[in-house]
């Protein structure tokens, strides 16, 4: 019997989002036709106005794969060279040998900047361009992560950098460059890079993605752990380009018609990137392992070919665009609110994906589904207390019993918020924010890759 993936995927998202892992809008296409397509969830919580299929999120690190082929049309004008230093375009920039390819896929070893530009910029009270990626390379004192082409490492400073040079080849702003090339040629009417905090501007037709803090939803401008949205809202390269559903399924087009990146272009950017071992160096994407080429995450399966992809994370969006380039398929997922609950959102992905090649997706379960429902409570007691703090922006304080249930106290940048532990059986536990496992064991809490000791009790 055939499959239909209409019905399949359409109670797959509906069943992520009923049960707290996903708002907003999804498209799934074979041959250029769309099998399945819609909106789920509230885009304005005093109005209650839905979220509508026709709205535009910010793609985050999907913006990646522009900027990789803003470079390519530079690159085939004889502008400049996959092999150019960028000490050719930024002379004081202290990082000699790093090049545009290395930049291109990861392998540049820059530091990573938004710590040191939001710290700066809001010590400055700016909204920094940016130009000031160029000044962060000179003036942190930070030094390389690693020797150029030695290792893989994901480099949002990377991106940032081509844009940078983008700007100075082309001898116009990066985002004038994308609309000119790219978006209006591919007939893409609702994509553009925008800085709404830097600019004032308010996006029409904007999907608003929110944070879940102290018990509601707040817009990460106004969140205590969000400190790092506005003062990067000027960057550009990594991020910020925003779109819809119908406009990825016209870049799928054109990009499959050849018409702004040739198809020999394209091959070469889905190419895998081989570090000095000859292995290709692995991004842990959504579906699984996969290589890394130009802008693009690459898994070539044994049954469906070639596939092509990329995930994009910026406070509260959460985007999946995946182009199966031998089947002729493409999965568009955009998401605007914080998950209630982690494991509702990690099935949706993979369910995709699962769908598009034939199978059944797994269910979407919760922690609470998957939870044991007569838990031996008998050692509970004693893994209460306070815990040593690992080196990792979100960790735990303290494990404590509430009305014979066990809880944590969790510290996420500079606020503080309570969770209820899920026995997973043993001394496992689960939370509905988060995917991780916290185990217990003698005098120990296990989670994140980190043992914490429990700390010893003083009287003060």
């Amino acid at each position: 019997m055939m499959m239909d993936k209409k019905a399949l995927i359409e109670k797959l998202v509906r069943d992520a989002h009923e049960k707290g892992g996903f708002t907003g809008t999804w498209l799934y296409a074979e041959k250029g036709e769309i099998v399945s397509k819609g909106a789920v969830g509230i885009n304005d919580l005093e109005t209650g106005a839905p979220i509508t299929e026709d709205m535009v999120f910010d793609l985050a690190s999907v913006t990646k794969q522009f900027t990789a082929t803003a470079i390519m049309l530079l690159r085939r004008r004889g502008l400049l060279s996959l092999d150019d230093e960028i000490t050719k375009f930024f002379p004081e920039v202290p990082f000699p040998g790093v090049t545009i390819r290395h930049l291109l896929t990861h392998t540049c070893g820059l530091p990573d900047y938004e710590d040191w530009i939001t710290e700066t910029a809001t010590a400055e009270g700016t909204i920094p361009g940016n130009d000031i990626m160029i000044r962060f390379l000179c003036e942190s004192g930070e030094g390389p992560e690693f020797a150029p082409g030695e290792k893989w490492e994901y480099s949002n400073t990377g991106y940032c950098v081509l844009a940078q040079i983008i700007e100075k080849v082309a001898g116009e702003p990066f985002e004038t460059f994308l609309e000119k090339n790219i978006f209006e040629p591919a007939g893409m009417t609702a994509t553009k890079v925008y800085h709404r905090r830097k600019e004032r501007i308010t996006i029409p037709n904007l999907a608003l993605g929110m944070v879940w803090e102290k018990g509601r939803y707040l817009l990460p401008d106004d969140s205590e752990s969000q400190n790092d949205v506005v003062p990067l809202d000027g960057v550009n390269g990594d991020g910020l380009v925003h779109s819809n559903i119908f406009d990825l399924l016209r870049w799928d087009r054109v990009l499959r018609e050849g018409t702004i990146l040739t198809l020999e272009e394209q091959a070469e950017m889905y190419t895998p990137t081989l570090l000095p071992d000859g292995k290709p160096g692995v991004d842990d994407d959504l579906i699984g392992p996969a290589c890394y080429g130009y802008g693009w995450d690459i898994v070539n399966d044994p049954e469906h070919g070639l596939i092509v992809c990329h995930s994009g994370y910026w406070p509260e969006y959460e985007t999946w665009y995946e182009r199966f380039i031998d089947e002729d398929k493409v999965i568009v997922k955009c998401a605007c609110r914080d998950q209630l609950d982690a494991r509702a959102n990690n099935v949706l992905v993979p369910g995709l994906h699962a769908i598009a090649m034939g199978n059944e997706p797994e269910p979407v379960r919760t922690v609470e589904e998957i939870a044991e429902k007569d838990p031996d409570k008998s050692k509970w007691e004693s893994f209460c207390g306070k815990y040593e703090k690992p080196d990792d922006d979100l960790y735990v304080d303290e494990v404590f019993l509430r009305d014979g249930e066990l809880f944590v106290k969790l510290i996420e940048e500079c606020s503080a918020w309570e969770a209820k532990l899920y026995p997973l059986g043993g001394n496992k536990f689960g939370i509905k924010r988060y995917s991780s496992v916290f185990e217990f064991g003698d005098g120990s809490l296990i989670y994140g890759g980190y043992t914490c000791k429990k700390r010893k009790e003083t009287n003060d």
